[in-house]
């Protein structure tokens, strides 16, 4: 049981770290890009919907989309933070 615990826990930590790190990466490239049709834009954007979408549902339609970005990169740190308080918990750390 412990052993099916702590691969999930590894699991949500990768993922949740990972969608972070994109999700920061789109704020800066939609910063400082100039042109919105950008292929580097479209493949973030593309690469990040499905991170915000369970924010855009919750926040509702007409929010500007670099709110929902900051908001959802709120929340996956929210999450890595408390896998990261988990392997604390449970004495290990995330990656041995």
């Amino acid at each position: 049981m412990y052993d099916i615990v702590y691969r999930v826990l590894v699991v949500v930590w990768f993922i949740a770290y990972m969608s972070a790190v994109y999700l920061a990466l789109h704020m800066v490239v939609a910063r400082f890009s100039r042109n919105p049709h950008s292929p580097v834009l479209w493949f973030f954007s593309v690469l990040t919907s499905p991170l915000t979408w369970p924010v855009r549902a919750v926040l509702g339609e007409g929010r500007p989309e670099h709110r929902v970005r900051f908001i959802a990169l709120g929340a996956w740190l929210a999450l890595w933070l408390l896998t990261r308080l988990a392997f604390w918990a449970i004495g290990t750390p995330p990656l041995p």
